[in-house]
């Protein structure tokens, strides 16, 4: 008796097991690419301000170390929490192979704003001039502002990892037009009169 209580014991515990692992597996968004940088390039790129600023967004506040800010600021003249990748910091580092940092929404996606995802960046030299750099953004939640906010970064990380790849072969980012969009946006909000009640 207790050899067969075992076996229906162990087949359940095994089902159980099956079910967990298939429920586990969560959506994340996975990316690669293949840069004509040296690793320690493809390091910069990521772990220094110039570095952002030169493919990622205009500005930015990088101190690569556990804990120290890893803020993207794609709107460097709007209002605080308002720029971009306000209040990110780095999560973990391995020299010149891995980093991670938290990750929010975009400001107009508030609701997912308020909460974090994390991404993984991976650094693999293909040969002494190339680098593979993967990314690997998960911690979704489900529904709502959550798929919107999904499928905004599935396709902005495209963006990015394209933008890197672009520096590596016609240089820096120039951000002069982008930046003269957002001061054109900020002078004519000053320039409507107040709205009447």
């Amino acid at each position: 008796m207790k050899p067969r209580y075992l076996i229906v014991l162990a087949a359940s515990f095994l089902a159980l097991l099956g079910s967990k692992a298939t429920r586990a597996a969560e959506r994340a968004i996975d990316k690669s690419v293949v840069v004509n940088a040296t690793l320690d390039q493809a390091w910069d790129a990521w772990t220094t301000r110039e570095g952002i600023v030169s493919f990622f967004a205009p500005d930015a506040k990088i101190e690569a170390r556990v804990g120290g800010p890893f803020q993207i600021y794609f709107d460097p003249l709007g209002k605080p929490g308002n720029k971009g990748a306000d209040d990110m910091r780095f999560l973990a580092l391995q020299p010149k192979k891995m980093i991670s940092f938290d990750w929010n929404a975009p400001p107009h996606l508030a609701e997912a704003r308020q909460q974090r995802t994390f991404v993984v960046v991976r650094f693999d030299p293909v040969s002494a001039t190339q680098t593979k750099v993967t990314l690997h953004h998960t911690g979704w939640g489900d529904g709502g502002e959550w798929d919107k906010a999904h499928e905004y970064f599935d396709k902005a990380w495209a963006n990015v990892l394209t933008s890197l790849q672009k520096r590596f072969v016609d240089g820096h980012k120039d951000w002069s037009e982008w930046m003269a969009q957002l001061k054109a946006r900020d002078e004519a909000k000053d320039s409507k009169p107040p709205a009447t009640k």
